[in-house]
């Protein structure tokens, strides 16, 4: 780091925290504001959040771990989300805008009634704003300390502690108001700085083709390295421990099993935030677009480059995480490595200051107004939100020093919410589904998760290794557990416990599914008298633009990759495909209907 690189890093952040006082009046007026932006943002505003909130300092590093120990494909363990992502544009960003909550714990209250409802939604608002946020934050953190600590030199707790305070300062001023509009600046610059390390490394080797003949002839080189998909033949002795398998249980699975089925909590917070249901519906799709086609390639060619310059990074404490840093260090010279760095602070700062802000909105509405102090002023809530920011950072920070694999973390995120998935889906469309059918799910799923993380804890003890969060698999009946077998462990059991409960207690009373239908008017399996009068929307159309935009996202990501590849042909005609695809689905999502679109 120059002079020059100083400089850069120190505009970015005075700019950014000028932009958080700018709006530190307008976000304290109320929780409104504070967390929604008055409910009045563009889609396009609200759907590049929406990226830039998934876009941090840790998302390289892991797709630079996946990718290495791997190969290309293993981004099937995220890219399969685009379903369930879409899921969000033409089922749930209507419904979401039409619920008018703060949150989406919120509507816990208005879809069920009684104790269970308010011990849920006060437990749901406490798990995902602590414990969750808590190991969210954690990741991002280590990923931005190991950028730092790479690149700058300094201490790994050195580089967490100062990332966690610019974040601190940032967030608790802005709200969300500051969050939204430093995301769309921060979006381009880390867009923009991958892109920039992305073409100087492959310009290092001479292109595209040399680097890929280069990679073709290293030591670690695999069969799968440069594969969007697994071959049948690869990845284990045997079809449970092997690429195929895992691909399979990504596809067929995770999407649909994730606790973000219905969008998903910070998604939620933005589709909320949109002036009206055409503009909730747009900015979740351009998410989708940005999130699965745009940004993954650029982290890709690094991750490609690195195992050509660090072909063996065992020796290193980050593991295979340092190699995209330390391609940073290695091709950019002074002011091009202070833009990188800046965007990397860019793309750390637009998820922490979410996550903050996302946190203390559930601490707030779903615990302190709703359970503590219901009945005080909107400053005084505004000023427990920024205390409860505070305490959100602090758990994170030291949550992210005894963190091992950001990949891993990933993976245990997933684990502990997958079975909660159907009900969430299922809570909108069947009127049978009850409070007592999500406490189910999301307790069975928490605890069968804990236990096989407690069983590898064991395990990596008592083979005299030093234990780390989500540092190791736990190993049953000989098989080493990853995140596909644990799947189909946590996945049924899940199932199978929330269908039985729900089964066995008593539905929701009449008149509170009413009040809710009423309000969201979702379609599905409810009273044809309520259909007849409030409204509906066939399922079905839906389902249809769900395939088209599934041709969309699934034919960009692809076609850009193929291109990048060098298969121009096969890459072209699957970005045709994704523009015909995009345009029906759009003109099929029915904008022209007044009674769908009314807020």
């Amino acid at each position: 780091m120059q002079f020059i690189d100083w400089t850069i890093v120190a505009l970015y952040l005075i700019g950014a925290l000028a932009v958080g006082y700018f709006y530190a009046r307008r976000s304290g007026k109320s929780t409104e504001e504070y967390f929604l932006s008055g409910r009045s943002l563009p889609w396009w505003i609200a759907g590049t959040s929406m990226v830039a909130t998934t876009f941090a300092a840790d998302t390289p590093l892991a797709i630079t771990e996946l990718v290495r120990s791997d190969g290309i494909w293993r981004n099937w363990w995220w890219w399969n989300l685009a379903l369930g992502g879409l899921l969000g544009v033409f089922f749930f960003a209507r419904l979401w805008r039409r619920a008018k909550v703060l949150t989406d714990n919120e509507l816990i209250e208005l879809r069920y009634s009684g104790k269970p409802a308010s011990g849920l939604r006060a437990f749901k608002a406490l798990y995902f704003s602590l414990l969750y946020n808590f190991i969210v934050m954690g990741w991002v953190i280590n990923g931005m300390s190991a950028v730092a600590s790479v690149t700058l030199g300094v201490g790994r707790g050195w580089a967490v502690w100062g990332c966690a305070l610019i974040a601190l300062i940032y967030s608790t001023a802005s709200g969300f108001w500051g969050v939204v509009i430093t995301d769309f600046f921060q979006f381009i610059l880390a867009m923009g700085g991958a892109i920039l390390l992305a073409v100087l490394a492959v310009e290092r080797f001479g292109g595209m083709g040399n680097l890929l003949e280069q990679v073709k002839s290293t030591v670690g080189f695999q069969t799968d390295t440069l594969s969007f998909f697994p071959s049948v033949s690869s990845g284990g002795e045997s079809f449970l421990s092997g690429n195929i398998f895992t691909f399979l249980i990504f596809l067929s699975v995770m999407w649909w099993a994730s606790h973000n089925a219905d969008g998903g909590g910070y998604i939620i917070q933005r589709m909320s935030s949109c002036k009206d249901e055409r503009h909730a519906l747009l900015a979740t799709l351009w998410f989708n677009l940005c999130n699965y086609a745009f940004r993954v390639w650029p982290w890709i060619i690094v991750a490609v480059v690195s195992l050509v310059m660090f072909p063996a990074l065992g020796d290193d404490p980050l593991g295979d995480k340092a190699g995209y840093p330390r391609v940073m260090v290695e091709v950019c010279g002074p002011g091009v490595l202070g833009i990188l760095i800046a965007s990397f602070l860019a793309a750390f700062m637009s998820t922490i200051s979410t996550h903050l802000n996302w946190g203390a909105s559930y601490l707030l509405n779903d615990v302190y107004r709703r359970f503590i102090h219901p009945d005080a002023t909107e400053r005084h809530y505004v000023w427990i939100s920024r205390g409860a920011t505070v305490l959100v950072m602090a758990g994170a920070a030291l949550t992210a020093l005894s963190m091992g694999s950001i990949a891993r973390a990933w993976e245990f995120i997933w684990a502990m919410g997958c079975g909660i998935g159907p009900v969430l889906i299922l809570r909108w469309f069947w009127w049978r589904i009850s409070a007592w059918s999500e406490i189910a799910a999301l307790a069975s799923s928490i605890l069968v998760t804990i236990t096989l993380e407690v069983i590898a804890c064991i395990q990596t003890i008592k083979a005299g290794a030093e234990y780390a969060l989500f540092s190791s698999s736990p190993v049953l009946f000989g098989l080493q557990l990853e995140i596909q077998h644990k799947a189909l462990i946590v996945v049924p059991v899940s199932i199978v416990t929330w269908v039985t409960v729900t089964m066995l207690t008593r539905p929701e009373p009449e008149e509170k599914l009413k009040q809710f239908y009423q309000r969201v008017r979702p379609g599905g399996n409810w009273p044809t008298s309520w259909k007849e009068r409030w409204g509906s929307v066939p399922l079905r159309g839906h389902v249809v633009n769900w395939i088209l935009g599934a041709v969309m996202i699934y034919g960009a990501t692809f076609g850009i990759g193929l291109l990048i590849f060098g298969n121009g042909f096969v890459g072209m005609s699957l970005l045709i495909l994704a523009v015909a695809g995009g345009f029906i689905a759009v003109k099929r999502a029915g904008f022209s209907e007044a009674s769908d679109l009314s807020g």
